[in-house]
């Protein structure tokens, strides 16, 4: 095997194993930086939702009158409402976003919370400084990603939400007395949460990885050729004249010129030591013949 074919494998054994524990460790590096962006994403979301909801309690409540609300209910005053429906436009250009306002106890049986849900509401009812929380959980699509901040219920719930008769008529009407009442002020009534497949967060992760190692490729490409270039300058020639003089003299030609000595290299020292021991053997050869 050649000089320059040993040097090239034995580059792409070493640089092999670095990019493999470089790999590794970018691999799971990219995870977590992916999964920190879509919860990043997620938190936005959730913060133009609850722009929603205030938009429609300051804004869109006062410019209907109470007894407007009373001879019919208008869901769209509803923040909850509005924000879960200003979502679903959102989600004609994300529709790997979900969201839900998880509730225990909702008007609408659209909200109410399921088992998982449950326990993220009852995690920041048991702990009220809690402002955030977020995880994975299964689902029938997969694996998922959530973020989850707590829902109080404010001064303007309670117009709705403390007795049944304090309601408007019409609310009663449309969705009946047994639920969405007996809110406490500031008590922890739900959850807004917002859902993503963990594939998201992973294809972001694996499109980086793959960018990454191509183009680790692309450089140990590039590297191996330059290094192929420079060895056989400066190593590789040289040592085939060294092999090549060598032959010949043990061939018995003393005739052989002396090797050009470039540098103060150990190739140059060789190259030194080569032409000392090819005169003495010269001299050597001709005292001999005498």
């Amino acid at each position: 095997m050649k000089l320059l074919v040993k040097f090239s494998l034995i580059f792409v054994l070493v640089f092999g194993l670095g990019v493999a524990v470089a790999g590794w460790v970018c691999r799971s590096f990219l995870q977590d930086s992916a999964r920190t962006q879509v919860l990043e994403q997620a938190n936005l979301m959730m913060a133009s939702a609850l722009s929603m909801r205030t938009y429609t309690v300051q804004q869109i409540r006062p410019l209907i009158d109470t007894r407007s609300r009373k001879e019919a209910f208008l869901p769209q005053t509803v923040p909850s409402y509005a924000a879960t429906v200003g979502f679903d436009y959102l989600r004609k250009t994300h529709p790997e976003y979900a969201y839900r306002e998880a509730t225990l106890n909702p008007t609408n049986p659209r909200d109410r919370a399921v088992d998982w849900e449950v326990d993220v509401v009852n995690i920041f009812r048991n702990d009220t400084k809690r402002t955030e929380f977020s995880g994975e959980r299964e689902s029938a699509n997969g694996r998922m990603v959530y973020l989850a901040r707590p829902i109080r219920a404010a001064q303007a719930c309670l117009e709705c939400h403390s007795v049944a008769k304090a309601a408007p008529a019409s609310m009663i009407k449309a969705y009946g007395s047994a639920n969405g009442f007996g809110w406490k002020l500031d008590e922890v009534i739900g959850a807004q949460i917002v859902s993503v497949p963990m594939s998201v967060p992973l294809k972001i992760a694996n499109d980086g990885f793959r960018a990454l190692m191509l183009s680790l490729a692309g450089i140990a490409a590039v590297t191996l050729l330059m290094l192929n270039v420079v060895l056989s300058i400066t190593v590789v020639r040289p040592v085939s004249r060294f092999a090549a003089a060598a032959d010949e003299i043990s061939k018995g030609n003393m005739n052989v010129p002396e090797l050009a000595v470039k540098g103060k290299d150990e190739i140059a020292t060789l190259a030194e030591a080569f032409n000392r021991m090819h005169r003495s053997l010269a001299k050597a050869m001709r005292m001999l013949d005498q």
